[in-house]
């Protein structure tokens, strides 16, 4: 369980919060509008109603308690920015803003955000990969060169051991895991069957799996 704060309640402020009551976490939930606060009372452990941008305000709260950090103020970007920059300043140990546009992302990450959460870009990435390919039903970025895939099984592959496709020898990409009615099985040998009733967990570098699954 970790100590969250959370600044900046609207639409997806509101969406982490409940998302962190459901974990199990501890949430104190700041933002100007007394209704948003009053809104969100039944999903965060505490709400208080004040001015990021305030120094004062800010330090009251105890920032260097807090694990997490989370700015998700959308409308207005310089108080996310000056938000983010105070909350590091006063001993945020690991501060998350959100972006909206590449530009506001690179200044929040160089005023004092540790990661940025760019909401819309993620979506449109996941949405393109997952309904441009035939055979992509989800995914997981690690990096800029790396992901985690869930596919399907090509047509040509179904009745094949995974040792007679050999992916990894011909693309670097491992199967790491078979999923078959919503259970995943991780015991996945050379001689392990693929099924069309199966899914595939995959990872590999991305211009591989680009070539391997025609994304």
């Amino acid at each position: 369980m970790k100590s969250i704060l959370l600044i900046g309640i609207n639409k997806f402020g509101t969406l982490i919060a409940k998302q962190l009551h459901e974990l199990g976490h501890q949430v104190m939930a700041v933002d100007r509008d007394e209704a948003r606060i009053n809104a969100v009372l039944p999903l965060v452990t505490d709400a208080q109603i004040g001015d990021s941008t305030n120094e004062a305000f800010l330090r009251s709260l105890g920032i260097n308690d807090f694990d997490v950090c989370i700015v998700t103020i959308g409308s207005d970007f310089q108080s996310s920015l000056e938000t983010t920059s105070l909350l590091k300043e006063l001993g945020g140990k690991l501060v998350v803003s959100r972006a909206d546009r590449d530009v506001q992302e690179k200044f929040l990450l160089r005023n004092g955000a540790d990661e940025v959460i760019n909401p819309e870009k993620q979506i449109a990435e996941w949405a393109a990969i997952r309904y441009g390919s035939n055979h992509v039903l989800d995914f997981i970025r690690l990096d800029e060169e790396h992901a985690i895939y869930e596919v399907s099984v090509p047509e040509n592959w179904i009745g094949k051991s995974i040792g007679q496709i050999d992916i990894r020898k011909r693309y670097g990409i491992n199967i790491m895991a078979i999923k078959q009615n919503g259970k995943m099985a991780l015991s996945v040998t050379p001689e392990t069957i693929l099924r069309e009733s199966v899914t595939m967990l995959v990872l590999g570098e991305r211009k591989s799996m680009r070539k391997c699954f025609k994304i």
